[in-house]
């Protein structure tokens, strides 16, 4: 006869107790079953985990709640004392939830010689439920990223909503805020240089005011980074940056653009043929400023969105030059 032996909150096992079941588990000994509100790729040992199925149980959807209600109202012999109004207004609180549907109808049941209660009056009887939302949780991390991709996609309406649901959650708002600096520098940049300043505006004003008038500023930094154009130029251009300084460990820079401050080193040549941009007939010297050991690269490649538009123009002019001066050195 085989045991099936199930655990309850399994993620509250630590690591060593949860290689304890792996011998029982793969010799056949019992079948594990494991329970948890927790994402268990993070919470559970990968070892017990490639041993097991996983299934996601989702919340309910009002036809399932209702049916809890029905199945109820027949175990105890009456209806519930509400209008079809109310009733679709107590489905709604549940909020996908069973367990506190039927908790709340229990304290329905329990009244006496009442009329069918309507919305209003439902609403009195029943405080409202704090919406599921943990802040050091999954659900925490899977609406911020629901509030990033949001503004990424230039949805300022999904991207409110998702904000109100963190606010209404009790989402700390100076968390928010780094976020939105965030979103403005990685998924913005010099498309709307702008950006970042609403997005650090944002940050000082609620600061400044705290809640929930401080609220709006962070609401409209999202619109704004929300209906600006994307971005992503900066962000790449800066990541191969750091690739190639990697690669290139401690090339010197060249010699015309170090610092000369005595005698010696401008005697080995430090200085030595430098132009100072903004006195040139161009305002531009074409001047190679990487490393003599270095071929030149290109990190920053704007896409030419936004304000971008007029830089790739500039940059592309300015590569021009370059490539015609240093043709006419060589």
């Amino acid at each position: 006869q085989q045991t099936l032996l199930f655990v309850d909150e399994i993620h509250r096992f630590n690591r060593a107790q949860q290689d304890g079941f792996l011998p029982f588990v793969e010799e056949g000994i019992v079948t594990l079953v494991g329970a948890t509100t927790e994402n268990p790729s993070f919470e559970l040992n990968g070892a017990l985990l490639s041993r097991s199925q996983v299934y996601v149980l989702k919340r309910l959807d009002d036809a399932s709640l209702d049916l809890l209600l029905d199945r109820a109202e027949a175990m105890m012999g009456k209806p519930l004392p509400l209008t079809p109004e109310a009733r679709q207004a107590m489905l709604a609180l549940a909020d996908g939830d069973g367990r506190y549907l039927l908790t709340m109808s229990e304290v329905l049941f329990d009244l006496t010689d009442i009329e069918p209660l309507d919305v209003q009056a439902l609403a009195g009887v029943l405080q409202k439920r704090a919406p599921a939302y943990d802040k050091s949780r999954e659900e925490h991390y899977n609406l911020i990223s629901a509030l990033h991709k949001s503004v990424r996609g230039s949805d300022p309406d999904a991207a409110l909503y998702w904000l109100a649901r963190m606010l209404n959650g009790g989402e700390d708002l100076l968390y928010l805020a780094r976020r939105i600096v965030r979103m403005a520098v990685e998924d913005i940049g010099q498309a709307d240089p702008l950006s970042i300043l609403v997005a650090n505006a944002a940050k000082d004003t609620y600061d400044f005011l705290g809640s929930p008038e401080g609220e709006l500023a962070l609401a409209q930094a999202v619109v704004h980074l929300a209906t600006a154009p994307k971005s992503v130029g900066v962000y790449e251009a800066f990541k191969a940056a750091k690739r190639a300084a990697h690669e290139t460990g401690s090339l010197m820079p060249p010699a015309h653009i170090r610092n000369a401050p005595t005698k010696l080193m401008k005697s080995l040549g430090y200085g030595k043929g430098y132009q100072y941009d903004p006195d040139t007939p161009e305002g531009f010297s074409g001047a190679d400023f990487f490393p003599d050991e270095m071929e030149r690269r290109t990190f920053y490649k704007p896409k030419g969105e936004g304000h971008e538009e007029k830089v790739k123009v500039r940059l592309e002019r300015w590569a021009a030059m370059r490539a015609r001066m240093q043709a006419d050195k060589a």
